[in-house]
């Protein structure tokens, strides 16, 4: 018998990374390309903002990186914890209670209800409600939810939707400091149209155009593309 060396296999990245990924929808009896092999790479600690007109197709591929929706071709990488998008309710189960979704995903994740459970209650602010039908809730109480939920569980990666549009100023703020401030050393990647946030917090920038990703070192590049694209 050959006494052959063991085969190790390489270590993979520690990184969020889609290579050549395109999403299709059918539509009216075409297909429709949102996204055309588009190519990305997060690496820890790093904030990225990815801009874009509306529907463009850039919530349809931070849902593609957080695993809510599938490719129609190409691969994604998930070299460390990546959250759903902030904005995207469709995770929960609407027939579930607020806490009875909170249970369920502390099960998928492996991490302690008696922990997670408070700290969602007091940072969504649902008050009787988060006892009731997450299908009863308004699309801020859902956001609320899903983003106390992303906060009480330590992602590596988390994915923003625009949801610090949400609630009032107080609670935009504490969304602002739990996300920019308390998680600093965590990768971010944001959707956004607030040109000040994504300034504010993001180390560069992409832009979404015609389903193809054009990346800038900076933001200021990047906002400068996205204001001529927009003119086009």
């Amino acid at each position: 018998m050959l006494d052959l060396p063991a085969v190790r296999s390489a270590p993979k990245p520690r990184e969020l990374r889609l290579d050549n990924v395109s999403k299709v929808f059918p539509v009216s009896g075409r297909s429709l390309t949102i996204l055309d092999r588009v190519s990305f790479v997060v690496k820890p600690g790093e904030r990225v903002g990815i801009l874009g007109r509306n529907g463009s197709g850039k919530s349809t591929m931070i849902r593609i990186m957080g695993g809510a929706t599938l490719p129609s071709a190409g691969h994604v990488h998930r070299g460390f914890s990546v959250s759903w998008p902030l904005a995207f309710g469709g995770a929960f189960q609407g027939s579930l209670t607020g806490l009875d979704n909170v249970r369920f995903l502390c099960r998928i994740y492996g991490v302690d209800l008696a922990t997670v459970q408070p700290a969602v209650e007091e940072f969504a602010e649902l008050g009787e409600y988060f006892r009731e039908p997450v299908k009863g809730y308004s699309s801020g109480m859902r956001s609320r939810l899903a983003f106390g939920m992303s906060m009480a569980i330590d992602f590596d990666c988390v994915l923003i939707d625009e949801v610090i549009t949400v609630g009032d100023a107080r609670f935009r703020e504490r969304c602002r400091n739990a996300l920019f401030d308390k998680r600093r050393n965590r990768a971010i990647v944001v959707v956004s149209h607030e040109e000040s946030v994504v300034k504010d917090h993001c180390d560069r920038a992409a832009v979404l155009v015609s389903g193809r990703l054009h990346e800038f070192a900076t933001t200021d590049e990047a906002f400068d593309f996205y204001r001529n694209s927009m003119s086009l």
